[in-house]
């Protein structure tokens, strides 16, 4: 099992906070921007 250390990061464009790859973005990580649904609902927002 790979520690969430040695997992690739990006900075969540809405909050600024890091936030590390999962699984479920496997496939689309370079596509990922924001870190929950939430941050990506309240950009739909503004």
């Amino acid at each position: 099992m790979r520690r969430k250390s040695d997992l690739p990061q990006k900075i969540c464009v809405t909050c600024g906070r890091p936030f590390a790859w999962r699984r479920k973005w496997a496939k689309v990580w370079d596509e990922v921007r924001h870190c929950s649904d939430r941050c990506r609902r309240a950009a739909r927002r503004h």
